[in-house]
């Protein structure tokens, strides 16, 4: 029988091709490989870098209360830094409830959640129809601001809800809130940065002294 030299090597060449071809793709998927851990350390240094630089730049707040005739006052509201932030382009404030508490309408006879809702549960509200205030007095027209520059704010002192009875319901809603600070969240916009959001506590203004006898 004769040995069909031609067959064999042309075996032996398809075999070498298909080795050298098999050795080609896991070199290149090793390649590959790497590349991929390369742009995924890449992107996490990125990351690390532009969260380390979005909380470099939180925005500084400065507020307070200049307390008025009557029950209304001068919220004084402040951006102070960080100087390379220069300005934000959108801020939105809210008043946040004084106590920490959220009220629910969980318990069989409490009130509708909305009525909860729409109540401003601390010592201060928003002036209403002042500086674009809202139904609630719980927060005001979005705006822009350069740092080292602030905007005055009118606030009213806060009436207990409605539901709320007795002669002496004003008495005790103020004593609910007594030295208890009015909070504000105030959430922050830069154009191609994602936003803040930054709680502030607003101490209550000192009394007005008492006018001295003659």
């Amino acid at each position: 029988m004769s040995i069909p030299w031609g067959d064999i090597a042309t075996y032996t060449t398809a075999g070498a091709g298909l080795a050298i071809s098999i050795a080609a793709w896991r070199v290149a998927a090793r390649s590959a490989d790497e590349a991929k851990r390369s742009a995924d350390a890449a992107e996490g240094v990125a990351r690390i870098e532009r969260e380390r630089w979005h909380s470099d730049q939180t925005p500084i707040f400065k507020a307070k209360l200049v307390a008025q005739e009557g029950d209304r006052a001068t919220l004084d509201f402040q951006l102070t830094g960080p100087l390379s932030l220069q300005h934000l382009d959108r801020i939105e404030l809210t008043i946040a409830n004084s106590d920490d508490l959220q009220r629910t309408a969980q318990l069989a006879g409490s009130r509708p959640q909305e009525e909860l809702d729409v109540q401003v549960w601390g010592p201060y509200r928003f002036g209403a129809s002042a500086d674009g205030a809202d139904a609630t007095g719980r927060t005001v027209q979005p705006f822009d601001l350069e740092v080292g520059r602030g905007r005055p704010f009118t606030v009213e002192r806060t009436r207990p809800p409605h539901w709320q009875e007795g002669y002496d319901r004003n008495q005790r809603w103020a004593e609910q809130f007594a030295g208890k600070p009015m909070r504000l969240v105030i959430r922050c916009q830069k154009d191609g940065v994602d936003p803040w959001v930054v709680p502030v506590d607003v101490e209550m203004p000192a009394p007005p002294p008492l006018m001295a006898l003659v």
